[in-house]
């Protein structure tokens, strides 16, 4: 449940659409929902302005079919389920079918991303990039995670500075942008070459992705730390949707 909701709840009560027991039913799961094996936070959308996100692992498919059908019946927002499983994506999009919604799955290399009641696209100018082709399960679920929350970006893949022409292109895109990030593993240096063009705010995931010294993202996540454009913000190795979440609050609309 979301500002907007609450809003239009009050303004039925004060119009006689609504009685007032039939609108403390709904208030009523405010500030969450226990199930027994979760606890649902519907008051998230209102406190932060952004849903909670469902994740995958630790959690039986099952559990990811009634939690899924518990946001769809008693919220309004986005329901994003991450790092999912094959068989948790297919309950979560089980749930989503059976109240009517159509889920947009994502296979990544990290699991599925599964998107259902996304957000309005509130045409938001977000870039994603990647160093490299393999840097594309990260940004895959960065991008499915901001299209949920109605931040839809252009996705620029393989703009790594080993070929730095390659980027060249993009420079109209990255001037222009509101808010962006930027996907790299080896020595994470694309970070710094972005950091240093953009005036927009930009987030570094360091990926896993890289040879010996590259230490499974280590490397990158301290090189991107280091960075000597000022104002780059890092999130963890291989955490798309942390950096997404980071955007989220960066652009979010003023209430």
């Amino acid at each position: 449940m979301d500002a907007q909701h609450v809003d239009e709840v009050l303004r039925q009560v004060a119009a006689g659409e609504l009685s007032a027991q039939a609108a403390s039913t709904l208030l009523a799961r405010l500030p969450f929902a226990d199930l027994g094996s979760a606890r649902i936070d519907h008051h998230r959308s209102l406190r932060q302005g952004f849903p909670e996100a469902v994740y995958g692992p630790g959690k039986t498919a099952d559990e990811v079919f009634a939690i899924v059908t518990e946001m769809l019946e008693h919220g309004t927002g986005p329901v994003i389920v991450t790092r999912a499983d094959e068989m948790q994506g297919r309950a979560a999009m089980s749930a989503g079918r059976s109240f009517g919604v159509d889920p947009v799955p994502t296979e990544t290399g990290a699991g599925w991303t599964v998107v259902l009641r996304a957000a309005p696209d509130r045409a938001r100018r977000v870039l994603v990039i990647t160093a490299g082709t393999a840097d594309g399960p990260v940004a895959d679920e960065c991008a499915a995670v901001l299209g949920a929350v109605g931040l839809a970006p252009t996705v620029l893949r393989d703009r790594g500075v080993a070929g730095l022409h390659r980027l060249v292109d993009a420079l109209e895109d990255i001037a222009t942008a509101e808010a962006i990030v930027v996907v790299a593993g080896m020595e994470g240096a694309l970070a710094s070459v972005v950091g240093g063009l953009a005036s927009a705010p930009v987030i570094a995931v360091p990926t896993s992705v890289g040879y010996g010294a590259g230490l499974e993202g280590v490397t990158a996540l301290l090189s991107m730390m280091a960075s000597c454009a000022a104002g780059v913000s890092v999130v963890g190795i291989d955490n798309g949707f942390g950096a997404a979440m980071a955007v989220t609050r960066i652009l979010r609309d003023p209430t």
